[in-house]
């Protein structure tokens, strides 16, 4: 069987969550085809395919998704995209949200089966009035690419924090994000204001042209003991997961959150806000730590840095374990069957 992952418009979306998602897409279906299994992916074109995985919304995948169709080939369309996670990101976005939703519901339409990242990805697209077959599949995480190293040490660290003119002996937390205020920007440069004890790390960035006014403001009155690193490499940002103390994840709405599993599978001991799509696999002092309420961080977070969560941390590892790219590759290997592609669970 051949596959084929759409990389239409890739340039645009490499930094951003979607553009991992693809290339997740990919690595998973390397694994698959590795294992012997008649599975092909991107080895011939589009037309040539048996069915095509898109995840953008941008016109020219649309078109894709309309050909492929014409052409008889089946279509996974991927919804990581609803109009509340896209309120409160980009200028203008709260205004164009209606209008964004019906395009959503016009292109994820498109699939013969929508793939969304979690059970409650899935429940507001099912909301909608969607009629498709919608899925919850994990964008999925490669563990042994983000797995800790067994040892830390200390030169290491203090190179690494040199980089960033962060002193060595202080305690460092991190987020990962573009520049949003659905992401809790202003309230992470707000509590790095309140902590000047702490020194504060930022990765992500976004195109100046796309920032409301709001996150203009608050980015201009960020604090000194908060820096933000741009765009990094994934082996830099292991090192920051594994370098740092804590991750700290303010973001409002998710469909899934790749950052946080990648926090996970380093053991980086994390804070995330209580959201309705961690309910079911992130549970706050089991294989995390939750909060509701900003407030609540200024007696959270003095405790989690300084106190061993390393029983934590070993949860969240075996949580995430369970959307690694071997799992999920399991699970698109289910879906190909059910979707009448040919039955690849089967023992040799």
């Amino acid at each position: 069987m051949n596959v084929y992952v759409s990389k239409n418009n890739f340039k645009l979306l490499e930094k951003s969550g979607v553009g991992r998602a693809i290339k997740h897409q990919i690595c998973i279906h390397n694994q698959l085809e590795q294992k012997d299994l008649k599975i092909r992916v991107n080895k011939k074109s589009w037309d040539h395919s048996d069915v095509i995985h898109i995840n953008s919304v941008f016109p020219n995948d649309v078109l894709l998704a309309l050909n492929a169709r014409l052409h008889g080939i089946k279509v996974i369309y991927h919804g990581h995209s609803t109009k509340e996670d896209f309120m409160n990101s980009f200028r203008g976005s709260n205004f164009f949200a209606p209008f964004f939703k019906i395009w959503i519901m016009f292109c994820y339409s498109l699939g013969d089966t929508i793939v969304t990242p979690t059970e409650y990805s899935r429940k507001i697209l099912k909301s909608y009035g969607i009629k498709k077959p919608i899925v919850a599949i994990s964008n999925g995480i490669d563990t042994e690419f983000w797995k800790r190293s067994e040892t830390i040490h200390k030169s290491e660290r203090n190179a690494f924090l040199k980089k960033y003119g962060i002193s060595a002996d202080r305690k460092v937390i991190m987020s990962v994000g573009h520049f949003m205020k659905r992401k809790g920007l202003p309230e992470f440069i707000a509590f790095a204001r309140k902590n000047p004890d702490l020194s504060f790390l930022w990765f992500g960035q976004t195109d100046a042209s796309l920032l409301p006014g709001e996150i203009k403001a608050a980015l201009k009155k960020a604090p000194k003991n908060l820096i933000f690193a741009g765009h990094v490499s994934s082996e830099e940002l292991r090192k920051a997961y594994q370098y740092c103390d804590l991750f700290l994840f303010m973001s409002h709405e998710e469909t899934e959150g790749i950052v946080v599993l990648e926090a996970m599978a380093c053991k980086t001991p994390m804070i995330v806000r209580n959201i309705p799509v961690y309910k079911g696999w992130l549970n706050n002092k089991e294989n995390t730590y939750m909060f509701n309420h900003e407030k609540e961080l200024d007696s959270l977070i003095p405790f989690v840095l300084s106190n061993d969560t390393s029983s934590i941390t070993e949860i969240a590892y075996k949580t995430v374990s369970k959307r690694d790219f071997t799992h999920i590759g399991r699970k698109y290997l289910l879906l190909y069957k059910k979707m009448g592609l040919g039955d690849f669970t089967k023992k040799k």
